[in-house]
């Protein structure tokens, strides 16, 4: 058996001088419509630096949503860095100025499926790729799911709304036919509740 001792505990969120890397210096690279790129030159806590390139990205929401026949709503979508479709929960970036993004899940779920919510409730928030990219993750679980949802996805989304089982998820899980993280974690979320 191992043992975790350390005078701060895993989960807390306080600054730690032996870890903390202090930014010098940064290099503005290239801004884009999501995504601002720098290279950080930051001191290290042995106070020598080093190099840190760094993708500035404006957070985005996913929606984990149920229907009342406890099928999950998933959207199917190519994603051109991928070279082909994944499928993945409803999601979309938080690029509204203002909007919160419990505001954003609403309108996400209703842009890109048949699907409205009664409510929304935060589950998660994640990091996608902390190793580079500050994106922030914020994973809804909707409630009151229902289909009447009159928006359109955007101009550029081309989608199909998917809806699978506990059964269909687990086996799709395991054939490595949903491999998009957030989706992954909202339906580990999901799974673990029965």
């Amino acid at each position: 058996m191992s043992t975790y001792s350390s005078s701060t505990s895993i989960t807390d969120d306080t600054p730690d001088a032996a870890l903390t890397e202090t930014l010098q210096d940064s290099t503005f690279i290239f801004e884009g419509k999501i995504i601002k790129v720098t290279v950080d030159t930051v001191v290290l806590p042995n106070g020598k630096t080093a190099t840190r390139e760094v993708v500035r990205h404006c957070g985005a929401v996913a929606v984990l949503a149920i229907t009342p026949e406890d099928k999950v709503v998933l959207v199917r979508q190519f994603r051109h860095p991928t070279g082909g479709p994944l499928l993945e929960i409803p999601a979309g970036k938080l690029d509204v100025d203002n909007e919160p993004p419990e505001q954003c899940a609403y309108r996400e779920l209703a842009e890109e499926t048949p699907y409205t919510a009664g409510g929304m409730t935060l589950i998660h928030t994640f990091y996608t790729a902390p190793g580079f990219c500050d994106e922030l993750m914020y994973v809804f679980r909707a409630e009151g799911v229902r289909q009447d949802s009159t928006l359109n996805a955007d101009d550029d989304e081309f989608v199909q709304t998917v809806l699978m089982s506990r059964e269909e998820v687990r086996q799709a899980i395991d054939k490595q036919q949903i491999r998009d993280a957030k989706t992954i974690v909202a339906l580990q979320s999901w799974l673990l509740e029965k």
